[in-house]
């Protein structure tokens, strides 16, 4: 079991977690490209090992999910699932973004011309995204 540790830009919030094997996921989603200025790179750990320390504030982006990030540098911490409050950890916040392998690309027809991500890993489109995450009433919406 690896152990995460990580932190924001200002260092005022620390993030602590345990990952079998860290995998990193990317989200080209309009809510996480207007988040981060780029995809969202996540990194899974194991849900009941997360401990975050620090000035920890959070926006409900959806009907389904919200976004922490540092209420002093304004770095993204996590997106989770509201449902099932699953974190997926802001990958930056790790050295070596936690040393994961790529493993999804969420929203991969949404994501700009300009840049790909290289290797072989699932790439899933919006419909399939909405499809696995978003209660049937707001299908259609971002995450």
């Amino acid at each position: 079991m690896a152990e995460l540790n990580g932190q924001c830009m200002c260092g005022a919030v620390t993030v602590r977690a345990s990952a079998c094997e860290p995998v990193l996921r990317a989200c080209h989603c309009d809510m996480c490209r207007r988040w981060t200025s780029g995809m969202f790179l996540s990194v899974s750990a194991d849900p009941e090992s997360i401990e975050a320390d620090g000035p920890v504030r959070s926006y409900r982006s959806s009907d389904w999910a919200e976004r922490a990030f540092c209420d002093i540098c304004g770095s993204a911490l996590w997106y989770m699932t509201t449902h099932d409050n699953v974190r997926n950890l802001a990958a930056g916040l790790f050295e070596n973004a936690a040393g994961g392998s790529m493993t999804f690309e969420f929203y991969s027809d949404r994501k700009p011309r300009g840049y790909a991500l290289a290797g072989d890993h699932r790439r899933l489109t919006e419909a399939e995204c909405l499809a696995m995450f978003a209660p049937e009433e707001t299908a259609g919406d971002n995450a």
